[in-house]
């Protein structure tokens, strides 16, 4: 799964020059914390516009992916073979603001806009390319809304699971990119009830009450910590292969 307080970076470093980078306490939130309403602009200019992240909006058919980066139920199973088990790190020196975000992506949006408007049927934008319409169905509970404000970007991987599994020893540009990931399947709009439900918890401690929505969970879950070489435990392995399993062979 991340806190969700908006905050206005700069330009989100491109991943492809830093790599494969890799949300937060558990009280609620995109790691436990709402990240406020998509009428909300906060304050602050970015130094630089940065690359407009693909918009979208089409919902997806019965049964389709919703996240982008997605793979095979059988690719999946493999990655989660390779990923390292190892007992969760410390949570010293941990802080949200480590992980710079909502990151700008220019036309005056930032990462939250986007994945509003990719996430949602129909939506429309006004001038600060705030979500004024449009219609939403959350993975995690499968409520529907169309008020953008009673949603929450969720961070798949938290950004304080994270922390404790390998980012604590990543650079600043790393953490951002992670933050406000539109490539790899990290981040979806979800209902801020289960999103704060979710907080910072891993897999083993915490599922998705709709279980339809388990197998692209496990899978997303399991591609985000492989791509950024994060750790897993062995309870997190166990049941990211239970979800994993109920896609099917």
């Amino acid at each position: 799964m991340g806190r969700q307080i908006r905050v206005r970076g700069g330009a989100l470093a491109v991943a492809l020059v830093l790599g494969l980078s890799g949300c937060a306490g558990s009280t609620g939130g995109a790691d436990g914390e709402p990240d406020g309403k998509a009428g909300g602009k906060p304050s602050g200019k970015a130094s630089a516009p940065a690359p407009s992240a693909p918009a979208g909006g089409g919902k997806p058919a019965a049964g389709e992916d919703v996240l982008p980066g997605m793979v095979t139920a059988a690719v999946a199973r493999t990655r989660l073979a390779g990923l390292k088990v190892a007992k969760p790190g410390t949570m010293a020196g941990y802080s949200r603001d480590k992980f710079t975000h909502w990151a700008e992506q220019g036309n005056k949006c930032d990462t939250r806009e986007v994945v509003l408007k990719r996430d949602g049927s129909g939506v429309t934008q006004d001038a600060e390319c705030r979500a004024v319409s449009g219609s939403w169905k959350s993975l995690y509970d499968g409520s529907a809304t169309t008020d953008a404000g009673k949603l929450d970007i969720d961070h798949m991987v938290p950004l304080a699971e994270a922390w404790r599994s390998g980012a604590a020893g990543w650079d600043a540009a790393r953490r951002k990119a992670f933050a406000n990931d539109l490539t790899h399947p990290q981040l979806l709009a979800v209902s801020a009830a289960s999103n704060r439900s979710k907080g910072d918890q891993s897999p083993d401690l915490w599922q998705p009450t709709d279980k339809s929505s388990w197998c692209q969970y496990g899978r997303a879950w399991t591609v985000v910590k492989s791509d950024y070489g994060l750790t897993v435990t062995e309870p997190e392995r166990a049941m990211l292969t239970t979800m994993i399993d109920t896609c099917g062979r």
